[in-house]
């Protein structure tokens, strides 16, 4: 990444959660009918805005609860002791749909989506880092709750668990940009947004960061992102200790799922938290999902969340 931005050649990076399979590819060598993108203003398909209705189905095939009880019961056994105050617990879904990973990337209605052929689709709403003229930007996303619900935003806002984990992680993201730029701020603050979703809208709550990077930021994006990954929303903090308590809780492997995508252009960057994610693998197609845990989550609640969030962007 260093290298093609010193050489002021554009490009796509797409990172694995555990950076064992990173893919940096220049942007006018990309084969679309390998790698499909739409990140921001970014993108090298064109996607009809008429694409004809066809009935589909998509269902998730359930996820064990015990399972998912004992994962829990680690990770709060180790906030209650103080090994780490947010922790993102996800778990892999089975599910059965009639699209295909491509149909799915081409209909979803996500700032953020991917599609690699035999591989998965992601249509994410989280973005991770934008850079703007030299300003470093981020935007932690946490606190979900069903938009239908009765006073849904007033629920969100006030629900002490919710607040808890969105503090932890505006404070971590603050860190993590402290790392790599000057100034540093918190530009707005808990702000809800609206997703929706083939099961209905979401709310959702999100602030913004800022910081001013050194001069000479465009031959250092790849140092940049070593220092900022793996991005907060998804780990935890304090991140290093909590990435080790998530391998031992998950006990899967999370892959490009909670990586991060982006597109560096020669100055300006755009990149995004990869998370509503389908894969595929020999037995089919497994939804990836989670949320973040801290001290006061409860099991259940937590197990239902995860399961809102296995659904189709359209």
């Amino acid at each position: 990444m260093n290298a093609l931005a010193k050489a002021a050649k554009p490009f796509l990076f797409v990172l694995d959660f555990a950076l064992r399979e990173p893919i940096v590819k220049v942007l006018n060598k990309l084969d679309n009918n390998v790698l499909k993108f739409h990140i921001g203003a970014y993108t090298n398909t064109t996607t009809p805005s008429d694409i004809p209705e066809k009935k589909y189905t998509f269902s998730h095939l359930g996820l064990d609860e015990e399972v998912y009880r004992k994962a829990f019961e680690k990770v709060l056994f180790h906030l209650r002791r103080g090994d780490s105050y947010l922790l993102n617990l996800t778990m892999p879904v089975r599910i059965d749909t009639t699209l295909t990973l491509e149909e799915i990337y081409a209909r979803s209605k996500a700032p953020y989506k991917l599609w690699l052929r035999n591989r998965f689709t992601v249509f994410s709403p989280e973005p991770f880092i934008k850079i703007i003229d030299g300003k470093i930007f981020t935007y932690p996303m946490k606190g979900t709750i069903d938009a239908n619900l009765p006073n849904a935003e007033q629920i969100l806002l006030a629900d002490p668990k919710e607040k808890a984990e969105h503090y932890t992680i505006v404070d971590l993201l603050r860190n993590d940009l402290n790392s790599v730029a000057e100034n540093v701020c918190v530009d707005r603050f808990r702000y809800v947004e609206k997703i929706q979703t083939s099961k209905g809208a979401l709310l959702q709550t999100s602030s913004v960061i800022s910081g001013k990077l050194p001069s000479n930021y465009v031959n250092e994006i790849g140092t940049i992102f070593s220092k900022l990954l793996p991005a907060g929303s998804i780990s935890g903090a304090p991140k290093k200790r909590t990435v080790e308590l998530i391998q031992e809780a998950e006990n899967y492997e999370r892959g490009f799922y909670t990586g991060v995508m982006g597109v560096f252009d020669g100055k300006n960057l755009e990149s995004s938290v990869m998370i509503r994610f389908i894969e595929q693998d020999k037995a089919g197609l497994v939804f990836k999902a989670g949320g973040g845990i801290t001290v006061n989550s409860q099991c259940d609640s937590e197990y239902n969340e995860l399961l809102q969030k296995i659904y189709l962007p359209f």
